[in-house]
């Protein structure tokens, strides 16, 4: 913003200095170069300041904090449309998969795993079997101690295995739906953004305009004065 006024400042400066050069100088050429130019910088600076302030009287001015609801709907469509697509989000998760060489890190859902309460569920089942009275007789649960590690490390590898295999792969993947997961994510994303609008104010909105375009914006004053410049010098000639 402060540049856009600075922009602003030197134009019209300039101008009124060519004004009063040819004031001075009894030149009408000169003169009418000023008086155009700074015609036209202050036409475009009104015209800018009209699309963030409301001015008594004028119909039209502060056109952006009276239409902040469509500028809000504009973003959302923006931010819906152009990025966060469903075919965009299936792309993204699709590209993961092939790039990742796996669909899932499930080592740390592995480690995860109570071996023990496993060893205690198959003792448990043992000793509820028909075989409970008879381990019963050859010292009970004790009995079955030795066995503990092995079946620990054998069912670790056994699971791993599993998982590593193509046809767990396969069934992983058939479940994980590319598109049902970015219709999911699409819809949390649009959720998202609906609440962080909401909270947007007329003000708000204002200010985001402006500081995405005030440096351009003031250019607009500058090629105001110049091309009035140019016209009040074609005149000054007819």
């Amino acid at each position: 913003m402060k540049n856009r006024l600075n922009k602003s400042f030197i134009t019209n400066a300039t101008a009124v200095a060519i004004i009063i050069l040819g004031t001075l100088s009894e030149i009408g050429f000169i003169k009418s170069i000023g008086f155009f130019a700074l015609s036209g910088a202050i036409t475009n600076w009104l015209a800018i300041y009209m699309l963030f302030e409301k001015v008594p009287y004028l119909y039209g001015s502060g056109v952006i904090p009276d239409r902040f609801e469509e500028f809000k709907l504009s973003i959302k469509q923006l931010m819906m449309e152009q990025f966060f697509t469903t075919q965009n989000i299936e792309q993204f998760i699709e590209t993961e998969e092939q790039q990742g060489g796996k669909l899932l890190n499930l080592q740390p859902l592995l480690d995860a795993v109570d071996y023990d309460k496993i060893y205690e569920g198959l003792v448990s089942s043992i000793m509820e079997s028909s075989f409970g009275g008879m381990l019963m007789m050859m010292g009970g649960t004790e009995a079955l101690v030795p066995l503990k590690e092995p079946f620990t490390e054998k069912m670790r590898v056994t699971l791993l295995d599993m998982v590593e295999s193509d046809n767990f792969k396969a069934a992983l993947q058939h479940g994980l739906n590319a598109h049902k997961i970015g219709e999911d994510i699409v819809s949390k994303i649009e959720t998202v953004i609906d609440k962080r609008l909401s909270e947007l104010t007329p003000q708000l909105v204002k200010e985001m305009v402006q500081l995405i375009i005030s440096e351009h914006l003031g250019w607009l004053v500058v090629w105001g004065g110049v091309f009035g410049g140019v016209m009040g010098a074609i005149f000054a000639f007819a």
